[in-house]
């Protein structure tokens, strides 16, 4: 594997970039985010990783996007997975909505239309986005014109849930303008559909993109907006399940900012949900239960770089069998880089190979993966072959 990557392509470098630009030097910078002058000289150098609160901090300091930083999407690994060419089919049929019924186009009938919605979703849970990539813009023109002819819940219902799937798949692979104007689309979709536990869905999606971009504040105003809209709807396991999804996306958000006291208060309120709910695997495209619960404590404990408890906690944690594979190896991502920051390098290439065993192509765009693989490597004189070849496969 060449040994120069790490000294001219990774995130460091282009925060580097970027804080030039911005007429800043380091310690000008560093009195902007908080985060010491040591760390962000050792990370702009390359000798540190580049954790994504970090990352997200400097993004909101430099007031550009969390992507220039991390050289999201990454076109040439998209080009070898054939997935390039998918993003502007994608891109055209989320703007069809306001054009009404298309009169070329005759649809399926409506529970076809449903399945094959429901169908995009588990291709996404799979973590099969060629698959779902493909077929999703011939899903959304048939949606929106079979909703504009003959308008109905049912089919309000499934565009929204179309345009989640294009939020996700734009997601994942590193487009995250277009997953903002998914996320509209599915607002205006769940507004028709006059489905209050859909709006506080389309919150939650919401809010983590406030996490990914360093706006705490904003993500968790858009958590409590969403508690509020659930009041609009009859309580049900369905609605008790999104609103414990509020929570635990609440419980992050708190942790990247380092509020402890919040993280605490939505945790318990989270677990609390869960004693009602059981554990529920398909709410509106959401897993919720005690098992998520946990999961999401050792996330807020990587978070507050409280990487021991996060081991600690990551050990005790037994995966459900219907657990969404997209959802698995995140878990096994998060705990891959608290045992990278504990020294316990082994054991986290180990959990990375395990991410991209069951998810291959979410692993392979996935930013922390990316950084814990460039950690791993920078710890290591010599790299064994299994790390070599996991560096080489994002392109590095």
């Amino acid at each position: 594997m060449p040994r120069d990557w790490l000294d001219d392509d990774h995130t460091g470098a282009r925060i580097a970039h970027h804080r030039k630009l911005a007429g800043l030097t380091q310690r000008g910078l560093a009195q902007r985010i908080p985060y010491s002058y040591s760390l962000l000289h050792q990370v702009e150098a390359g000798h540190k990783n580049a954790s994504p609160d970090l990352v997200s901090a400097v993004a909101k300091a430099l007031h550009v996007d969390v992507t220039a930083l991390t050289g999201q999407p990454y076109m040439t690994e998209l080009q070898q997975d054939k997935l390039a060419g998918l993003i502007r089919p994608i891109r055209e049929a989320l703007d069809l909505y306001d054009l009404g019924a298309d009169p070329a186009l005759a649809p399926r009938g409506v529970e076809q239309l449903m399945v094959a919605a429901e169908e995009l979703c588990s291709q996404v849970r799979a973590t099969q986005l060629n698959k779902a990539a493909a077929a999703l813009p011939l899903v959304i023109a048939e949606l929106t014109t079979a909703a504009h002819r003959t308008p109905s819940t049912e089919l309000w219902r499934a565009l929204a849930s179309a345009y989640r799937t294009a939020h996700d798949i734009t997601v994942k692979l590193g487009f995250y303008d277009l997953s903002g104007i998914a996320l509209d689309r599915m607002d205006w979709a769940a507004q028709r559909a006059s489905d209050p536990v859909l709006s506080a869905v389309r919150q939650y999606m919401r809010a983590l993109v406030y996490f990914r971009e360093g706006e705490h504040t904003i993500g968790l105003r858009l958590i409590a907006t969403g508690l509020a809209v659930l009041h609009q709807a009859p309580q049900s396991i369905e609605s008790l399940a999104v609103a414990g999804q509020l929570h635990l996306g609440a419980t992050v958000i708190a942790a990247r900012a380092q509020d402890e006291d919040t993280v605490g208060k939505h945790l318990a309120h989270a677990r609390e949900v869960a004693e009602r709910t059981g554990e529920q695997g398909r709410v509106h495209w959401l897993s919720f239960g005690p098992t998520n619960v946990c999961a999401h404590e050792m996330s807020a404990n990587v978070e507050m770089h409280e990487y021991g408890r996060a081991v600690e906690n990551a050990a005790n944690i037994h995966l459900l069998d219907s657990w969404a594979t997209s959802r698995r190896a995140h878990f096994y991502v998060d705990r891959g880089r608290a045992e990278m920051e504990t020294g316990r390098h082994d054991a986290a290439l180990a959990s990375l190979l395990q991410a991209r065993r069951v998810a291959p192509q979410q692993t392979r765009y996935h930013s922390g993966a990316r950084e814990t693989i460039k950690a791993l490597v920078r710890a290591r004189r010599k790299t064994p072959d299994t790390l070599d070849s996991l560096a080489s496969w994002i392109g590095r």
